[in-house]
């Protein structure tokens, strides 16, 4: 008899609970599985949180609220590492990165796309009516064209001036840190490797995420980093939770990032957890790189839980929901 009720209490328990192949699992409360949350990288993070939460307290998906989310940051033109005023390559050319992902793992990016300006908007097409996940440069382009999106030239003055300054010297250097009191050696004050990944979790309980950015500035031309890789600069499991990264996009390459912070959660690790031990693996592989250079994860299970981690300090990520509208919160590091 004991026996028969303990089988009868684990499988009534078994819905709030997400199992794992090893065997462990961590409890989610199913109450807590509705309540709407949204998440983004960054300072900027707090204006684009705060479209997203037009949609998803009007009951919208996830899917909508992180497009409409990221596209705030895409045509600020104050933003020279997102969207239509992107600082440009080492040749003078703006190319721009984008990916988006739902809960059921449906995806689509663009990576090296000119002349666009809301390259998530083009990377959601991509998802939605065409069989493939990334598109590439000029077909990129030509796809974003044939679908109606305008074409539009992204050099803006200020970047420009910015990377003719740089060519004087034309010396490439990523700063630890994209916020501001570490990119003021370079020129127009750059930002040097900043993105804005977005997660979301909608009143039905269904996630969605959303990277964008115009890469470092100063790349190499066609150098894609991490924002327009499913698994590395973003990924959803609507059954586990959702993770996004922020830094130098070749080291969260390497490790398949975003993807390694799922699964962690996966097998029990809460977000903060996950998102330490992610950047803890880059830091073992790599040890004197890691102290040059910023990589974050930021991360969200399907209960709404968050977590952050970075290597360095300096790292934030903003928050809002019902309770917090514009929360800004600097996020651990292991340096």
């Amino acid at each position: 008899m004991t026996d028969r009720r303990r089988f009868i209490q684990a499988s009534m328990l078994g819905s709030a609970v997400l199992a794992t192949g090893g065997g462990v699992a961590r409890s989610v409360p199913a109450a807590a599985v509705c309540k709407p949350r949204v998440v983004s990288t960054w300072d900027f993070g707090v204006a684009a949180n705060q479209e997203a939460w037009k949609v998803l307290s009007a009951g919208g998906t996830a899917l909508d609220a992180v497009e409409a989310g990221v596209r705030i940051p895409e045509a600020d033109l104050r933003n020279h590492s997102v969207g239509r005023a992107g600082y440009p390559d080492r040749d003078g050319h703006v190319s721009l990165d984008a990916s988006i992902m739902d809960q059921a793992g449906n995806c689509g990016a663009v990576a090296a796309i000119e002349h666009i300006a809301h390259p998530i908007s083009v990377a959601r097409a991509v998802m939605e009516k065409t069989p493939h996940v990334l598109l590439v440069g000029e077909g990129a382009l030509q796809f974003a064209l044939e679908q109606g999106f305008p074409r539009e030239e992204l050099l803006t003055p200020e970047s420009e001036k910015a990377w003719k300054e740089w060519l004087k010297t034309a010396k490439y250097s990523p700063s630890i840190n994209s916020e501001v009191k570490d990119f003021r050696n370079l020129p127009g004050g750059a930002r040097n490797h900043d993105t804005i990944g977005m997660l979301a979790l909608d009143a039905h309980g269904n996630l969605s995420g959303a990277c964008t950015t115009s890469g470092m500035a100063w790349k190499l031309r066609g150098r894609v980093g991490d924002s327009p890789i499913i698994g590395a600069g973003l990924y959803v499991d609507g059954e586990v939770g959702a993770a996004t990264s922020t830094g130098v996009g070749e080291e969260v390459i390497r490790n398949c990032g975003s993807f390694l912070v799922v699964e962690l959660m996966r097998q029990g690790r809460s977000p903060q957890d996950a998102c330490r031990e992610a950047v803890e693996r880059i830091i073992r592989k790599k040890p004197a790189t890691a102290k040059e250079i910023q990589v974050g994860f930021l991360a969200m299970n399907r209960a709404g839980e968050v977590g952050a981690w970075a290597i360095q300090k300096g790292f934030s990520y903003a928050v809002c929901d019902a309770v917090k509208q514009d929360a800004l919160i600097p996020g651990k590091s292991s340096y």
